[in-house]
């Protein structure tokens, strides 16, 4: 039976000694978050997760989720643990004030979400996608569509969902079919099957407000004449409360390879009433608000899925009995030693530390800039971190998301076979892993977005800012006998990023196909650069804490072993990354494609 321990010592570092939030107080979130208010907020955040989410994760994965007359229940379990999850305030922690929300920074915000998601993946899903919903009808609804739709989902009383795919369309929604004919009264009908729909249908919330990609009649073709539309599952009375049943309804439930307790519904729209949200023909921009949000929340179910699936191979090979030291005996009066003496076994728990602790930060790092983005009266700093943060949401989630599916295999590794039997819960990660790298645009498609549209932004301004980040830590460093080793590897590592750069620069213009074939390794080149990035910072915290003798001194110098270990194993694989993008395309187009 797994279990889970919510990473609060190492979520209060982050926030308060690594980012020191205190600073941002002049920005509105921060007001109120004092230390000792985050701490709060984290420690019983962890109580939640720990004793109501995780108990029931595996048996809801068992189980899943059923369709019966068109309606959809959830696992045994789940309606209760939602009803404490809302009765708690948990789904307006970072929400609107104006709206019934705590108005708290978006970093408390991350940090819940990766608790939830290791705690419970399935389950986690559906008020995240409410809140996706929620910020989109924030940013582009009207103050009517705003007042009668985000009290109630800032509440978790209703949930919220995104409608794009359809079953001959997926990343191209040029070639999307739903339509949408006006009424008299300003509504519009919508018609149309979409597919995939996570959380399309449950019995969790009273009401479900889906926001449904579609094409105006009359409107032009391809994504240039895609609308979006507010589509409630009940329509609503002139007073707010619910009316009748609007004409949407689930089809099917998906049969998945994971996240089995969560619902992915076929959804049926028959001539159901929907609302414009924002221009029309302009739903794509309004839909990416919704997209670019729910890829930064992908990312951390990468990085929480790692954490949960390393908790419990961490605690296995602690205790799992088997053979003996290569340099001996460790435990001479027992049959075996235990197999976390084994160096193998070591180099896959340190790798997937390393991550972990390596990606928090990152993910810490990029909900401060949307907090400033959103928040900061400097328009020139606020500017700057919407950039930074548009330039590395496409990094982490693909990075993040691929590194959670192989840090979910190493550990399962680590438990032998009894990680491919499904008591141990391994098997259950290793599935639910899988899906991130695929929805909310694949990673192949994240990487086109970094080299097709992010580098080149702002004639490079926004990369150039990037190296120049990177490389102001390192001239400020370099002298410092503590950090030299490190400042001397990460601008190694930098460099060959910037040639990676300089060649695209050179090449991709003359042969896009370039640019395809080694986008995903020119990402995978940056996340590394970028991850050495902030452990340089965590590194120099860690040390200049234990000369002044301050914090848990075994945590900090925990945290300078694993960065030694992120520093040698892990970043000099950008020597081969740029080896790869600096090879081009040639050799992955040459095959004809009848022969694969």
């Amino acid at each position: 039976m797994p279990t889970y321990k919510a990473p609060v010592e190492d979520y209060k570092f982050l926030m308060h000694d690594i980012f020191d939030l205190q600073q941002y107080n002049q920005l509105e979130p921060y007001k109120e978050a004092s230390p000792d208010l985050i701490d709060a907020i984290l420690e019983e955040a962890a109580k939640l997760t720990e004793n109501i989410f995780q108990p029931i994760n595996q048996s809801g994965g068992e189980q899943g989720c059923s369709l019966s007359n068109n309606e959809v229940s959830t696992p045994d379990g789940f309606k209760h643990a939602y009803d404490q999850y809302q009765e708690g305030g948990w789904q307006g922690i970072t929400g609107d004030v104006k709206y019934g929300g705590q108005g708290l920074p978006m970093t408390i915000g991350l940090a819940i979400n990766e608790m939830m998601v290791s705690s419970n993946w399935g389950l986690a899903m559906y008020p995240g996608l409410t809140k996706g919903a929620a910020e989109t009808i924030h940013t582009w609804g009207t103050d009517e569509q705003k007042d009668t739709y985000l009290p109630n989902m800032i509440s978790g009383t209703w949930s919220g969902t995104m409608n794009l795919t359809e079953p001959h369309c997926g990343t191209d929604l040029g070639l999307l079919r739903s339509k949408a004919e006006p009424n008299d009264d300003g509504s519009y009908n919508i018609s149309g099957t979409k597919i995939f729909i996570s959380a399309g249908d449950h019995d969790l919330t009273e009401n479900i407000i889906h926001l449904v990609l579609a094409r105006i009649t009359g409107a032009p073709e391809g994504m240039d004449g895609i609308s979006l539309f507010i589509v409630p599952k009940y329509n609503l009375n002139d007073d707010g409360s619910l009316g009748e049943r609007n004409g949407v309804t689930c089809g099917s439930l998906e049969e998945k390879m994971g996240i089995h307790s969560n619902a992915t519904c076929l959804l049926n729209y028959d001539s159901a009433k929907g609302f414009l949200l924002g221009k029309e023909n302009k739903g794509m921009r309004a839909m990416f608000t919704m997209m670019n949000e729910a890829r930064l929340g992908v990312a951390v179910q990468g990085l929480a899925i790692a954490e949960v699936a390393q908790q419990n191979a961490a605690d296995y090979a602690r205790d799992r009995i088997q053979g003996r030291a290569l340099t001996g005996a460790k435990f001479p009066d027992d049959a075996a030693d235990p197999i976390i003496v084994h160096p193998d076994v070591r180099r896959m728990l340190m790798t997937n530390r390393a991550f972990n602790e390596g990606a928090r930060a990152m993910a810490i790092w990029a909900a401060l800039q949307a907090d400033i983005s959103h928040n900061e009266a400097d328009e020139k700093v606020r500017e700057n971190s919407k950039d930074m943060l548009a330039l590395l949401t496409p990094v982490m989630k693909s990075y993040m998301t691929d590194q959670g599916v192989e840090a979910a295999s190493r550990a399962m590794q680590c438990l032998g076979g009894h990680g491919y039997i499904n008591e141990w819960g391994m098997e259950q990660f290793l599935r639910d892993a899988r899906i991130a790298p695929i929805y909310e645009g694949t990673n192949g498609i994240q990487a086109m977005d970094l080299v097709g549209r992010k580098l080149p932004q702002k004639n490079g301004e926004v990369i150039k800012n990037y190296f120049a980040m990177i490389q102001t830590f390192i001239d400020e460093n370099e002298s410092d006998p503590e950090m030299e080793r490190y400042t001397t590897l990460l601008d190694k590592a930098s460099k060959r990023q910037q040639s990676s750069s300089m060649w695209l620069m050179q090449n991709a213009m003359s042969n896009p196909d370039h640019a395809g074939a080694t986008a995903h390794y020119y990402l995978n080149l940056m996340a590394l650069v970028t991850m050495g990035y902030f452990w340089g910072i965590i590194v120099k915290k860690a040390k200049s804490m234990l000369a002044d003798g301050q914090g848990d001194q075994e945590f900090l110098k925990n945290k300078i072993i694993t960065a030694d270990f992120f520093f040698t194993h892990i970043l000099p694989e950008t020597t081969g990354l740029r080896i790869k993008v600096e090879a081009g395309s040639d050799d992955v187009m040459a095959l004809d494609a009848n022969s694969f």
